[in-house]
């Protein structure tokens, strides 16, 4: 099995497009952290003598918290399109024709669909640590006067693991639903379409108790606090469950859909 990553993990960092889409989320990451370190900054001049202060217009809070949720938060806004990722990952050995040769070298379909996962993986949670280091850095700046040391409380190292949660496990159902689909379309659009039931809170007005089983919800679940707009819908351990089962369910389905038909 080992060599079996170790192989997927050289197809994945030895193509184009995933380092192309790697840089430009890299890149959209590091943007979005400019333009708010500014407003952090800014908020950060005024902070009371009791550790209070309004981020927003007419939203006083204490400041640790607040940041906290605001350095989390940063990451969670480029973890909305890193599923990318995934999509790319299984489409571009698709669309290339190598499937077919991955499953002459690697018989065994199914130790070949966990290796390719385990190699996705391991792909999105570098990523995702960068991502954070990012996240870290800016916000460094913003409280390097002040607190600095609130980064590397339980509180912000929790924030950052169900950040490289989310980003491990939406990039895992983005690869499982591509190579069910064997198009990298289908399975950007099949992540939009989730990641818009999520944004519009179409399902969260029917029923959000349904709303609590889409990935992205539980996205919000796991790293917004009570009192968010719009409000929860479950709990963090809720929300762990269910992106786990779907980057699980997902990857299983593929695996059993690619044992059963021919790799073209």
């Amino acid at each position: 099995m080992i060599a079996v990553v170790r192989s997927e993990l050289t197809k994945i960092v030895t193509q184009p497009t995933v380092w192309l889409v790697t840089g430009i989320l890299v890149a959209l990451h590091v943007l979005v952290q400019y333009q708010g370190a500014g407003l952090f900054r800014r908020a950060m001049s005024s902070i009371t003598p009791d550790g209070m202060i309004q981020i927003f217009v007419g939203r006083t809070e204490p400041a640790e918290p607040a940041l906290i949720e605001l350095l989390v938060a940063g990451s969670l806004q480029i973890c909305l399109f890193v599923w990318v990722l995934g999509a790319v990952i299984a489409g571009s050995e698709i669309r290339a024709g190598q499937l077919g040769v991955s499953v002459l070298a690697v018989p065994s379909r199914a130790r070949l669909i966990l290796g390719k996962a385990i190699a996705t993986a391991l792909y999105a949670l570098v990523v995702g640590l960068v991502f954070a280091a990012i996240a870290t850095a800016f916000m460094y700046l913003v409280v390097k006067d002040w607190n600095p040391s609130i980064l590397w409380s339980q509180e912000a190292i929790l924030g950052q693991s169900r950040i490289l949660l989310l980003t491990v496990t939406i990039t895992l159902v983005a690869l499982g639903i591509t190579l069910i689909a064997r198009r990298t379309l289908v399975g950007i659009i099949a992540i939009a379409v989730l990641l818009g039931l999520t944004m519009t809170q179409l399902v969260a007005l029917v029923s959000p108790v349904m709303d609590a089983f889409l990935p992205y919800s539980a996205a919000r679940n796991l790293l917004l606090r009570e009192g968010a707009t719009p409000p929860l819908t479950a709990d963090p351990l809720h929300a762990t469950i269910v992106l786990i089962a779907w980057a699980s369910i997902s990857v299983a389905v593929a695996g059993v859909v690619v044992r059963r038909r021919d790799a073209r």
